[in-house]
């Protein structure tokens, strides 16, 4: 029984079973290795495993199999590389918020689904409070958010308010907050 807790999918059943939230089981299912690794990952996505385990002191095998069932269990979703977007010409960052007329359920399906494919956008969330969608597009000067207002948000469906705010600068920008890799 003790060598079967050891494995933190059999803890994650385990602890379902003592009718603790799937919260708390995912939490206690965690040990301060799988943290400690998650942070390095985010820090460096392409980290060989022998580097990763000089950090987190364990094995490469220990640390690739450890990452293996991270990615299994989806906390590690995906990597990706951290693309310079200024150096592709893409300097000027705005925050687009989107009121629409309606919140019907087909409205907003429709939307969604047109904004999907905005070739300017990096990221649309619907969110609460006085706008429906807070989106990221990025332009490569002041006439090109004109194209891209004229063509891509102005022809979005169910539209009635688009706001516009202009990103000044970049204080902090990070992948995961640090929290997240505190127990």
């Amino acid at each position: 029984m003790i060598d079967l807790l050891q494995n933190w999918q059999w803890k994650l059943c385990f602890l379902s079973f003592l009718g603790a939230s799937m919260e708390e089981s995912f939490k206690a299912a965690l040990d301060p290795i799988d943290y400690r690794i998650l942070r390095e990952l985010d820090l460096d996505g392409r980290i060989s495993d022998v580097a990763l385990g000089e950090r987190v002191h364990l094995s490469s095998t220990a640390v690739a199999r450890r990452r293996k069932i991270l990615e299994e269990q989806g906390l590690i979703a995906g990597y990706s590389a951290g693309i310079d977007l200024l150096q592709l010409g893409l300097g000027i960052s705005v925050l687009v918020m989107i009121e629409l007329a309606s919140q019907a359920e087909h409205k907003l399906v429709e939307f969604e689904e047109a904004v999907t494919r905005c070739p300017s956008m990096s990221y649309c969330s619907f969110i609460s409070g006085d706008i429906d969608f807070l989106m990221i597009i990025h332009v490569r000067s002041f006439a090109d958010y004109d194209r891209v207002y004229r063509q891509e948000l102005s022809n979005l469906p169910h539209v009635a308010k688009i706001r516009s705010s202009f990103v000044m600068r970049t204080v902090s920008q990070k992948q995961s907050p640090p929290v997240a890799f505190h127990r």
